[in-house]
């Protein structure tokens, strides 16, 4: 399984790779903000598992990365793992084309199960 984390804090990506690291044979690619997460995935041919993305990030910000991941690509599962919890916050993303969403802080057994269901939704569609 190929997991991009898309986030400017490199703990935060750390500890999602310890978290998801947990769900067994898993490759981890790493971005910053959402133009290295672009070029991630443009050199990545055979695409990711799922992306998990921040919202507030410098040069480009989560939700214009997932409008410009949909564009393209309407299948690769997509979480966005951010602070911002308000209700309209979440819609928000929902409508960019988000697959789940997950409020910082979460504890590892939240993320894992954010995961496992995004991924297990998306299996009984296909």
């Amino acid at each position: 399984m190929k997991i991009l984390l898309v986030d400017d804090s490199r703990t935060m990506r750390n500890i999602q790779k310890k978290v998801l690291g947990d769900l067994g044979a898993v490759e981890f690619s790493e971005a910053g903000d959402g133009l290295e997460a672009l070029t991630a995935i443009a050199s990545t041919p055979e695409g990711f598992n799922l992306i998990m993305v921040d919202w507030n990030m410098p040069n480009m910000d989560g939700i214009t990365l997932i409008s410009r991941i949909r564009e393209k690509d309407k299948a690769t599962p997509l979480i966005m793992a951010t602070t911002e919890a308000e209700k309209s916050r979440v819609m928000e993303a929902l409508k960019a084309g988000v697959n789940n969403y997950v409020i910082k802080p979460f504890t590892p057994e939240m993320l894992l199960e954010k995961v496992k269901t995004t991924l297990e939704k998306l299996k009984a569609v296909a």
